[in-house]
């Protein structure tokens, strides 16, 4: 299983509504996609002190590499995705991923 983790770097006064309509196409978009086994999004509450920086973030499960690039390589994935980077302080690279792979 891959867990593909996003990290954002938002800036203060980000459009709420924005925000949650792409976190909506997203999730949608997840579903809507074989091999897809979840969506989770939601603000980072930095328990740790160690990333600041990045206000926000969602979790995409998929079961293997092939999952994920279907998602990756999808026109409205492409689409929200760009969206994302409009809001991001300093477009694409307010955007920090990992792509972690774990035992199912």
């Amino acid at each position: 299983m891959i867990l593909h983790s996003v990290y954002l770097r938002l800036p203060k006064g980000t459009d709420r509504t924005e925000l949650d309509a792409v976190m909506s196409g997203l999730k949608s978009l997840c579903k809507s996609l074989p091999g897809c086994a979840g969506f989770q999004h939601g603000p980072n509450r930095d328990f740790e002190h160690k990333s600041p920086d990045y206000s926000y973030g969602f979790v995409a499960q998929f079961r293997d590499r092939d999952a994920l690039a279907t998602y990756s390589d999808n026109p409205d994935h492409h689409a929200l995705g760009g969206r994302l980077v409009a809001m991001c302080e300093g477009g694409a690279d307010g955007i920090m991923v990992y792509d972690i792979e774990v035992a199912p």
